[in-house]
């Protein structure tokens, strides 16, 4: 097992969060893109925290973007609950994961 890095903690929680949302308190809106890129986010978290071979952490950024771009791009930036439960899992998990990824792919030894 590898080192433990509280990113991908972040990241997986983020997942859930953006996964249970619209269910318990978004009112079904965003239910699709929240739920499947949380799913998507929470798994590459999970992944990384077990240490599998898997998705890389700059993987688990671009859910977070994409999860943090959604509400625009799905039309559901009006209904706040969903948004802000978007915007606040996606940009937390994408500065988390950017930091991480600049941080491990900086220290790798070139070949």
């Amino acid at each position: 097992m590898g080192k433990f890095a509280w990113q991908d903690g972040v990241a997986f929680v983020a997942g859930l969060v953006a996964l249970l949302a619209p269910s318990l308190w978004a009112d079904d809106k965003g239910t699709q893109p929240l739920m499947v890129l949380g799913a998507l986010l929470a798994l590459a978290g999970l992944y990384a925290l077990l240490s599998a071979a898997g998705p890389s952490s700059w993987t688990g950024t671009a859910f977070a973007v994409l999860i943090f771009v959604s509400p625009w791009a799905f039309g559901f930036s009006g209904d706040d609950a969903a948004a802000w439960t978007a915007w606040i899992a996606g940009g937390v998990a994408a500065i988390v994961g950017l930091w991480e990824a600049t941080r491990t792919s900086g220290s790798e030894a070139p070949a």
